[in-house]
């Protein structure tokens, strides 16, 4: 799924989002791009479960894929 992460714009941002991914599904991956501020993940959890997880962490962000 690729998402739409506006607030995302270093490092740090990365890390935090990682971490409420991995919560919801251990062996997630993603990558990210900072330049256009989304990100590419591969889980098997639920796409509204991501979102909620996002948003729980301060990264609103939407489905563009």
């Amino acid at each position: 799924m690729k998402l739409s992460i506006p607030d995302m714009s270093c490092g740090h941002c990365e890390n935090a989002i990682r971490r409420a991914l991995t919560s919801l599904d251990a062996s997630a991956r993603l990558q990210v791009d900072f330049a256009s501020h989304s990100a590419e993940l591969a889980t098997s959890a639920p796409s509204a479960a991501v979102l909620a997880a996002l948003e729980a962490e301060g990264y609103p962000s939407r489905l563009i894929e």
